[in-house]
Order: C-alpha cells, then sequence, then structure tokens
C-alpha cells in the first residue's frame, strides 16, 4: 500500500509542477495583487481539486461513459471560460501604462476575496489538466484493489499536495523582489499568461470530444 500511495504522491506532484491554468492564475496574482488575494486564489484552486476528487471518488468515469454529452458540455464550458479569462488579461496588457502597474495592486488589496476565490475554483473546474487527470490517472488508482480501503488517503494526499504547492508558488512570487520585476514587465507578463489562457481554452473547445 505505501509503494501505491507513494507512487501517486509522486505523480500527482509532477501533474502539479507542469504549468497550466492553476499555476499562471496564482503566480499572476501573486505578483499582480497581494498575498492575500493570491492564497483566496489557492483555496479556491484547492476546492477544485477536492470537488473533482469526490466526484471521481463517487464514480466520475462511469458517469461519463453513461452521460457521454456531460463530458461534452464540461469541455466547452471550460474552454469558453478560460478563452475569456485570456482575453481579459490580453485586453489589459494592451491598453495598459506603466503608471497603471501601481494602482493594479492597490485595487486588488480593495476587491473581495470571495471574488479570487471563486476565480481560483471555476480555473480548477475549467482545467484541462484536471479533467484529463482525475478522468483517467487518478481513477487507475482508485480501481486498484491495493488500496481499496485506503481512498481517504488519496484524497489526503492529492488535496494537502496541491495546496502546499500552491502556498510555496504563492509565497515566492509575491516576495518584493517578483513584484519589482512584474512592476518592469507589466505587458508582457500578461500579454504571455493572457495568450496562454486562450491557449487552454482553445484547447479544450477544440478537443471536446
Amino acid at each position: 500500500m505505501f509503494a501505491a500511495l507513494f507512487t501517486l504522491a509522486l505523480i500527482n506532484l509532477c501533474a502539479l509542477l507542469t504549468p497550466g491554468p492553476d499555476f499562471f492564475l496564482v503566480t499572476q496574482t501573486a505578483v499582480s495583487r497581494s498575498r492575500k488575494a493570491a492564497l483566496a486564489i489557492v483555496l479556491g484552486v484547492t476546492a477544485g481539486v477536492v470537488f473533482w476528487v469526490t466526484l471521481t471518488l463517487l464514480g466520475l468515469n462511469i458517469l461519463f461513459e453513461q452521460v457521454v454529452w456531460l463530458k461534452q458540455v464540461m469541455f466547452i464550458g471550460g474552454g469558453a471560460y478560460l478563452t475569456w479569462l485570456g482575453i481579459q488579461l490580453l485586453r489589459s496588457a494592451f491598453s495598459k501604462t506603466e503608471s497603471t502597474a501601481e494602482q493594479k495592486d492597490i485595487l486588488g488589496a480593495e476587491a473581495s476575496l470571495w471574488h479570487f476565490f471563486f476565480k481560483g475554483f471555476l480555473t480548477n473546474l475549467s482545467n484541462p489538466k484536471a479533467i484529463i487527470y482525475f478522468g483517467s490517472v487518478f481513477t487507475l488508482f482508485l480501481a486498484n484493489p491495493v488500496l481499496k480501503n485506503a481512498h481517504f488517503l488519496l484524497f489526503l494526499i492529492v488535496v494537502a499536495e496541491t495546496f502546499l504547492w500552491f502556498f510555496v508558488v504563492t509565497f515566492v512570487f509575491s516576495l518584493p523582489r517578483c513584484k519589482a520585476f512584474y512592476q518592469r514587465s507589466i505587458r508582457w507578463i500578461d500579454g504571455l499568461s493572457g495568450g496562454l489562457f486562450t491557449l487552454f481554452g482553445l484547447f479544450l473547445l477544440n478537443n471536446r470530444s
């Protein structure tokens, strides 16, 4: 059992280390807003993972097999949301001036933390990595007879690793040096983030089947 749990922890960590929408949202928020705002994003992402793990434990694969159109709807909805986020960042990058860089952090501090929480939550639900990972890789571990009575441990490993990884990312990218770099490169960073979000969204829309 220990070997199987360790393998899951390692695979899940590798999945987290691979940059995706969650990572880019957390880092972009950490450098452009406050650390509290980024942590609210992290909590939202973690809540999304809790949702996925719970859904998988309840039979996500079986649900997709029985309701074929549901997966397509999730891909279309997720793709549309990520594309919308990407376009918003691109518009912000092209319309931004250097003088708005300082204002952005102030606005971020004033915004409701619930706004950032739900943004992280919806981004995770829209994440193509999450849909593919929990619909295939994670399901294999649930089917492993060795882990039949250890599903709660699987739940804890995935959720705890997600929170801890993005907590570290938030701490690093909210350091003054990272924020100073963002202030100097605000257009390029927001433009790159917007482009990546748009690509993730288009990927989901083009691979909904």
